[in-house]
C-alpha cells in the first residue's frame, strides 16, 4: 500500500504539461448505473431533510410561539436549534464514521429522522420543542458527514461533481417543499405539531432506500480490508476497471485524528473548506430563515409569495449547479457565483431605498448564484480530505459553517432592529467578499480526478493546481 502521495506517472502528466497539472481522461468503466442512482438517491434524500426540517419551522413558528407564549429569545433559539445541533453532530458522527465505516451510520441516522419526527407530535413545552429539534440538528448534522463522504467514495471520478451537487439540490427542493407545503397546511388550520411530524415521511422512504446498500470500498482499503473492498467494487461498480482507475490502491492505511487535520499539509484544505462553506450559508440563512421579516422590512407586498418565488429561484440555481459543475469546473463556478453575491448584497445594502424591482432583482441573483455555489458544499470538503478523514474534515466544516447560519439566523432581527437593514445586508456582502478572497488563494480544481489524487496530502499554494505530493 502506498502514502496517497506518490506522483503522477507520465500517463498522468503528458509531455509538456507541468507538473501536479492534471489531466482528466474519463475512464472507460463500465459501473452499475442503478446502484450509482440507488446511491445518490438514498443520499441527497438525507440532505433533503435538513432543508425541509429547516423550511417548515420557519413558517410555522408564529403559530408555535402565539400557541405556546414563547418569549423572543426562545424564539430565536428554537429557530435557530437545528443549527446548533448541527454544529455538534457533524464533527462528532464524522469522527466516528472515519472510526468505524459509513453503513451502518448511514442507516442509524436516517432512523433517528424518523424517531425525531414524530416526536414533535408530543411537544408541549417551548423546551420539549428545543430539546427534539437540537436532536434533530444532530442527526442532520450527521447526515451532513455521512452522506457526502459514502456518496463520494461511491462515485467514479467521472461525474463525481454532478452527484455530489445534488446533495445541496435537494437541500433546496427540501426546503422549498416544506415552505410551500407548511403554507397550504397552515391555510387548512392544521395544527403545527401535525406540519412538523410530516418530516418522517421522506424519512421513512429514504430509510427504504438505503437497506442493504454495502460499505464504502475506499473506507475498506483505508483500513487494509482489501478483499472486501474488491467484493463490492466487483458486484457494483465496475470490477478491476474501476480499481485501477480510481486507484483505490493509493490509499493509505492509517488511523486518522481530529488533529491531523489541523496539521501540516492539511491545514488550508481544513481551513478553505470552513470558511468558503461558511461565507455561503451566514448570509442566506440570515435572509431566508426570516424571509418574511426581511421583505416586509423592504416593503414588499405578499409576503408569502415572495418567500416562495426567492426559495424557488434558490432551487432552480441548484439545478443549474448540478448541470453545469463537470463542464465548467469547481473554482470558476465558485469564483463568479461569490463575484455576483458580493455585488448584488452590496447593492441591496448601500441602496436601501431603490425601487422594489431592483431589490427583488438582486435577491433573484443572489438566491439563485448563491444556491449554484451551494452546490459545492457538497463537493469541495468531500474531494479534499483523504479517506482516514474525509468524515471528519466534513463534520468538522459543516459545524463551522452552522456558527454562520445560527448566528446570522438568531442576530438578523437583532441587526434590523439596532442598526437597520442597509447595514445588516451589509455584512453579508462583506461576509461574500471574504468567501471570493479564500477562493482566489486556495480552491483547487479537482474536476475528474480520482479521490486518491484530490486529497493526497499537502498545502493549497498553488490556487489551480492540486499539490501531487507534500
Amino acid at each position: 500500500m502506498t502514502n496517497g502521495t506518490d506522483k503522477p506517472s507520465s500517463s498522468d502528466t503528458p509531455e509538456g504539461s507541468a507538473p501536479g497539472v492534471f489531466i482528466h481522461v474519463p475512464p472507460t468503466v463500465k459501473s452499475n448505473k442503478g446502484f450509482l442512482r440507488r446511491v445518490t438517491a438514498a443520499t441527497a434524500l438525507g440532505e433533503g431533510l435538513d432543508g425541509y426540517d429547516l423550511g417548515i419551522i420557519s413558517v410555522v413558528l408564529p403559530q408555535i410561539t402565539h400557541e405556546l407564549g414563547l418569549s423572543a429569545a426562545m424564539v430565536g433559539l428554537i429557530g435557530a436549534s437545528t443549527l446548533i445541533g448541527i454544529f455538534f453532530g457533524s464533527p462528532v458522527v464524522g469522527y466516528l464514521t472515519d472510526r468505524f465505516g459509513r453503513r451502518k451510520l448511514f442507516t442509524v441516522d436516517i432512523v433517528s429522522f424518523v424517531i425525531l419526527g414524530v416526536a414533535q407530535l408530543f411537544v408541549a413545552t417551548g423546551w420539549q420543542l428545543l430539546i427534539v429539534r437540537l436532536l434533530l440538528g444532530m442527526a442532520i448534522g450527521a447526515e451532513y458527514a455521512i452522506g457526502s463522504a459514502m456518496l463520494a467514495e461511491l462515485s467514479p471520478s467521472h461525474g463525481r461533481g454532478g452527484r455530489l451537487s445534488w446533495l445541496q439540490t435537494m437541500w433546496y427542493v427540501g426546503f422549498l417543499a416544506a415552505v410551500v407545503l407548511a403554507y397550504v397546511l397552515t391555510s387548512a388550520n392544521v395544527s403545527w405539531r401535525w406540519i412538523l411530524a410530516t418530516s418522517a415521511v421522506p424519512a421513512i422512504f429514504t430509510l427504504i432506500l438505503r437497506y442493504g446498500l454495502p460499505e464504502s470500498p475506499r473506507w475498506l482499503m483505508s483500513r487494509d480490508r482489501i478483499e472486501e473492498a474488491r467484493r463490492i467494487v466487483n458486484q457494483y461498480l465496475g470490477g478491476e476497471a474501476y480499481f485501477t482507475s480510481e486507484q483505490l490502491a493509493g490509499e493509505s492505511v492509517k488511523p486518522g485524528r481530529l488533529a491531523d487535520l489541523f496539521a501540516p499539509g492539511m491545514r488550508s484544505r481544513t481551513a478553505f473548506a470552513c470558511i468558503f462553506w461558511f461565507c455561503l450559508v451566514a448570509p442566506y440563512f440570515a435572509i431566508f430563515t426570516f424571509a418574511p421579516l426581511v421583505f416586509s422590512t423592504l416593503n414588499i407586498s405578499n409576503e408569502r409569495v415572495s418567500t416562495i418565488a426567492a426559495n424557488g429561484v434558490a432551487a432552480l440555481g441548484a439545478l443549474a449547479g448540478t448541470l453545469v459543475i463537470e463542464r465548467t469546473g469547481r473554482r470558476p463556478l465558485l469564483i463568479v457565483s461569490f463575484w455576483v453575491m458580493t455585488i448584488t448584497l452590496a447593492v441591496i445594502g448601500g441602496w436601501t431605498g431603490a425601487p422594489g424591482m431592483i431589490i427583488v432583482i438582486c435577491f433573484a441573483f443572489f438566491s439563485f448564484f448563491n444556491a449554484i455555489s451551494g452546490d459545492l458544499c457538497g463537493v469541495y470538503p468531500s474531494e479534499l480530505f483523504p479517506s482516514e478523514l474525509r468524515a471528519s474534515g466534513i463534520g468538522l466544516a459543516a459545524a463551522f459553517s452552522r456558527i454562520g447560519a445560527a448566528g446570522g439566523t438568531f442576530l438578523l432581527p437583532l441587526g434590523i432592529t439596532h442598526i437597520g437593514i442597509g447595514a445588516s445586508v451589509l455584512i453579508g456582502a462583506a461576509l461574500c467578499a471574504i468567501g471570493l478572497f479564500v477562493t482566489y488563494i486556495w480552491a483547487p480544481e479537482t474536476t475528474g480526478v480520482s479521490l486518491t489524487r484530490t486529497s493526497a496530502v499537502g498545502e493549497l499554494a498553488t490556487p489551480a493546481v492540486l499539490p501531487a505530493s507534500s
